[in-house]
């Protein structure tokens, strides 16, 4: 290529000194990276020029990934910067050998593939092998998409990097606290407005509380990276602390005399979660907690069977959500019907007028319930970040949940509320004998 066209990457973009340390991790010997930068610190910019840099040290697949497939498009595909520089020009077009924009695809004429995804589908890309990997906004994906790519990065000696800012204290907390105690492995860094110094002004700041556009919390978490700050758009965040401070998540034994209910959220292609949960005195106690995805109905029965052996409880009854009674399409039975000829008892909750009104119910509900903090750590976690979704570019959250991995647990917790609206707290013993006309499950398991 003759002088003059010469093109030079990074292209049309110089680090500020605050993205320095992140743009050289690669070419420092880093294989992952994991950054906290508060909102309008570049982020994506910088993202888009390592994986621009990299496609041509290396020929193979790259993935920038988002929570949601349009976001990628808004965001990366279609957005630009305040000069109104497109984020995709950083990679040049002379450098390009096919650009796809329904695919959002861009083949480079070294042969590399550069692909923006969305994590909400990410099986799309089962079959695949990516080389380098740019998880955006991490804390708002699914994490077990890290769990389905890092076996491939292994093998192929690929690197991914993790950015965001803070959701409360998810999977991307975990993640971040994860990489600061594996520093000769992992490039970590959490940056402040006051780090940054010029992304984001303090004047600007304070007019964003005079003017009343940012609650406190939503400033703490944005631009200060608070993960202790409660996130403005979970639906239990209140709760949740309360249940903290009150010393309400906590080690809770399971009571081998005391029968257990469950309460289950059904998925299709989706996750299945389930509560088990003692009644005891005017206590609710959550004991355990089961989730998982693309499984029958028998996996849960049988799940549940080792954990009454385990513990060596029973269980009284089994209570579905209002989606129970919708027949599968293998068998011609309700869910309901499948699971009683397991040998289950089975009951219905009813469903709310409202989506509303079912979290509200759950809401009344936290202010009842004990969480065992071990057994129930993944169900806790999920209705602590149980959100409505952010509209970045509007500043202001849409009006139903997002759904997501934390979605489960909480419509699982639904069930319960709903059905302890309906029931309140079971009867003593002998009467619940005499109203199902049964005792209560032994250990089973098939």
């Amino acid at each position: 290529m003759s002088e003059e066209r010469r093109i030079r990457l990074p292209h049309e973009f110089t680090p500020r000194n605050y993205q320095v340390g992140l743009m050289d991790c690669l070419a420092n010997g880093y294989k992952r990276a994991c950054v906290v930068w508060h909102r309008r610190a570049g982020k994506d910019k910088s993202m888009i020029n390592i994986v621009a840099r990299e496609m041509f040290q290396r020929v193979g697949g790259y993935y920038y990934m988002f929570p949601k497939v349009n976001q990628g498009r808004r965001v990366l595909w279609e957005g630009m910067d305040r000069t109104g520089y497109k984020h995709l020009d950083h990679i040049p077009p002379a450098l390009r050998k096919t650009t796809s924009k329904s695919e959002m695809m861009i083949e480079a004429v070294n042969g590399s593939i550069f692909r923006v995804i969305g994590t909400d589908n990410f099986d799309v890309s089962m079959g695949t092998n990516p080389v380098g990997l740019i998880f955006s906004e991490f804390s708002l994906q699914d994490p077990r998409v890290w769990g389905f790519f890092l076996p491939i990065l292994m093998e192929n000696d690929g690197w991914a990097i993790f950015n965001f800012t803070p959701r409360g204290e998810n999977h991307a907390y975990d993640l971040y606290e994860s990489a600061k105690l594996n520093p000769g492995t992992w490039f970590s860094e959490l940056l402040t407005v006051d780090d940054t110094k010029i992304a984001i002004t303090q004047e600007q700041i304070q007019q964003l509380r005079d003017e009343n556009q940012m609650s406190e919390d939503m400033i703490q978490q944005e631009f200060y990276c608070s993960f202790e700050a409660a996130n403005p758009g979970a639906y239990f965040g209140k709760e949740m602390a309360r249940a903290k401070e009150q010393g309400r998540i906590c080690r809770i034994p399971v009571e081998t005399g005391i029968p257990v209910y469950t309460f289950w959220d059904l998925g299709m292609d989706d996750s299945t979660s389930i509560w088990m949960v003692q009644f005891i005195g005017k206590e609710v106690r959550l004991v355990g907690y089961y989730s998982n995805s693309g499984e029958g109905l028998t996996h849960y029965a049988n799940k549940l069977g080792k954990w009454s052996a385990k513990h060596g409880c029973t269980f009284y009854t089994h209570v579905l959500p209002h989606d129970g009674t919708v027949r599968e399409l293998g068998t011609g039975k309700t869910r309901k019907k499948f699971l009683e000829d397991l040998g289950m008892k089975c009951e219905i909750a009813k469903r709310p007028d409202r989506k509303e009104h079912g979290i509200e119910s759950s809401r009344q509900m936290l202010g009842r319930v004990w969480l065992e903090e071990t057994e129930c750590s993944e169900g806790v976690k999920g209705l602590r970040n149980y959100s409505k979704e952010f509209i970045e570019e509007k500043g202001v959250y849409k009006m139903t949940p997002i759904h997501d991995i934390n979605s489960h647990p909480a419509d699982a917790f639904q069930t319960l509320s709903l059905w302890f609206d309906e029931h309140g707290y079971p009867k003593p013993q002998q009467k619940l004998d005499k109203l199902y006309g049964v005792k209560p499950e032994p250990v089973y398991q098939w």
